[in-house]
């Protein structure tokens, strides 16, 4: 009897010698470490390229938003008034440009011909007295000088008719070409100007480029928008990704590519995979210095971005991520 206890007495000290031997182990077994992070998300700003003052906002807060679904509008009259410019520049332009392309108006041209014949008829008239003079000086009755002045006025004649004749032409053929392509590139110019406006007008009317949530609306209707202010904000929650902040000595267990099994708490305790997708050196404000230089060295903190595996189901931004490194 006494042997049996002897017996049970040596196997429970076995045990509890074993049992403190495990604690030992374990205690100076290197521990697991946590990185915390948190989730973001792919952000759009919905702005315009024009100013004005908000007509309407026709989407609210945790709407879904679809490409080409119309956000807000825009009431500018500005761009009504510069639309109304351009139009009347743009008739203008084509007027001019019709105007060179027909040539000279009909009675332009009849003018020309009757100034052309008017020219004609006063140099067959100065031609004639020309000879009588010349016949007249060859029987001597006249001086030379009286012959001279008649032929003077015969030359004359001749270049008078000549231009009139060359005006009369130019009436038929109408502007030169070059005059014609001018006419053209201006009401093209004009046209482009009518373009631009229309352009800026229809950037009243705000469509969304891209499908997301509705997370943010900063100005409401009456509200003046300057150009390129961001009215509504829109987050795309399946471009989402994970962000931790590690320290340099750590960064070994985030090289790009690596898989993590990480927790949300928010979404219970169920485990996810991201994989980082980007390891990228933050600012020096960022660097966590050392305490004794002839122990250590000052160490950087880097940005390290994770990407999820697989879409999840009910993930928000600014939820926490928990990832617990394994013991070497």
């Amino acid at each position: 009897m006494r042997s049996k206890k002897v017996v049970i007495f040596s196997i429970v000290v076995a045990l509890v010698v074993i049992w403190l031997g495990y604690i030992f182990w374990l205690a100076y077994q290197p521990k697991a470490e946590r990185f915390q992070g948190q989730i973001e998300a792919q952000q759009y700003l919905i702005s315009s390229k024009v100013p004005g003052r908000i007509d309407q906002v026709l989407v609210k807060k945790g709407d879904q938003i679809e490409p080409g679904q119309k956000i807000f509008t825009l009431l500018s009259p500005e761009i009504e008034a510069k639309l109304a410019q351009a139009k009347a520049a743009q008739g203008a332009a084509g007027a001019m440009a019709e105007q060179a392309e027909k040539g000279a108006r009909n009675q332009e041209i009849a003018a020309a011909k009757d100034q052309w014949n008017q020219a004609k008829a006063a140099e067959n008239l100065m031609e004639k007295t020309y000879q009588r003079v010349q016949n007249l000086y060859n029987d001597g009755v006249v001086a030379e000088q009286k012959r001279d002045e008649a032929y003077t006025q015969w030359q004359a004649s001749k270049y008078t008719e000549r231009a009139a004749y060359q005006m009369y032409q130019m009436a038929l053929e109408g502007a030169r070409d070059e005059t014609k392509r001018a006419a053209q590139q201006q009401e093209k110019q004009a046209a482009g100007a009518v373009a631009e406006v229309e352009a800026y007008a229809a950037d009243t009317q705000i469509e969304s480029w891209h499908a997301g949530e509705v997370s943010d609306i900063l100005l409401h209707s009456g509200e003046l928008a300057p150009q390129g202010f961001p009215v509504v904000t829109i987050v795309d929650m399946k471009d989402a990704w994970a962000i931790f902040h590690v320290r340099e000595d750590k960064l070994q267990q985030f090289k790009q590519g690596t898989k993590l099994k990480v927790r949300i708490p928010a979404l219970g305790d169920q485990s996810y995979h991201f994989v980082v997708s980007h390891v990228a050196v933050m600012g020096d404000f960022a660097t966590w210095r050392t305490t004794d230089a002839n122990q250590g060295f000052d160490m950087r903190t880097f940005e390290v971005e994770a990407r999820p595996v697989k879409p999840i189901e009910g993930l928000r931004v600014g939820m926490s991520v928990l990832f617990d490194s394994v013991a070497p």
